[in-house]
């Protein structure tokens, strides 16, 4: 019954990770994706005009139908791309309506859900902070909740000592996924060093009753 029970609350870790991947490519990939996007694969720059006036065969006459066809759709206007801040704004409230919709009846929302809804409601959007809140939601959800791996309704767990699991290689592989990610954060600049590194020691270290430079060798760093 432990060893369920301590599955269903890992395969809830994993299911939150690859539920906000899912939703938004990743935080960390969102500002390259955005960059990316706003460029065109060289081979589109190309003239379209590939075939002579003079070419009279129905294969020549059906390519140059379809290049007509090109020329006319690349005329339309082009569909406007999301900004970054658009697409963190997304990324939120779909993880938001995610995880209240699967709370089990009576259960508490995290206030860090209520932290991250408020913060993509502002006016004024700070992709640094809101990519903080997802973060921290996304710690959370994995490690508070064991989800029903039937139903998908999320309870709080039953092994909240994470203490005297470091030994068990599926509770240090999502360590080592969370702090990856959290320093994938930093190195593609969608957050800065501190907020990441307070997360980094309230949320996954403190859990650990490790100190900082145990932890790092712990996951091997």
């Amino acid at each position: 019954h432990i060893i369920m029970k301590q599955t269903c609350r890992l395969a809830t870790m994993n299911y939150y990770l690859f539920l906000l991947a899912a939703s938004c490519l990743c935080v960390t990939r969102i500002a390259h994706a955005f960059v990316s996007t706003q460029m065109k694969p060289a081979f589109l720059s190309c003239s379209n005009g590939i075939l002579s006036s003079k070419t009279s065969s129905p294969y020549n006459r059906r390519r140059t139908s379809v290049s007509m066809e090109s020329d006319f759709a690349s005329a339309m206007p082009e569909k406007p791309q999301m900004s970054l801040e658009e697409r963190l704004v997304k990324s939120a409230g779909e993880f938001v309506d995610s995880v209240r919709g699967n709370l089990g009846e009576g259960v508490d929302e995290p206030p860090e859900l209520v932290a991250l809804e408020k913060a993509y409601r502002e006016d004024k959007i700070d992709t640094a902070s809101l990519a903080i809140r997802i973060y921290e939601l996304m710690i959370e959800a994995g490690m508070l909740y064991d989800r029903d791996p039937d139903t998908g309704t999320m309870t709080p767990t039953e092994f909240s000592d994470l203490k005297n699991m470091l030994d068990v290689p599926e509770v240090k592989a999502e360590f080592q996924y969370l702090y990856q990610y959290g320093m994938n954060l930093i190195s593609t600049g969608v957050a800065t060093v501190d907020p990441i590194k307070e997360v980094v020691k309230e949320r996954l270290i403190e859990r650990t009753g490790l100190t900082p430079e145990k932890f790092d060798e712990w996951l091997g760093y």
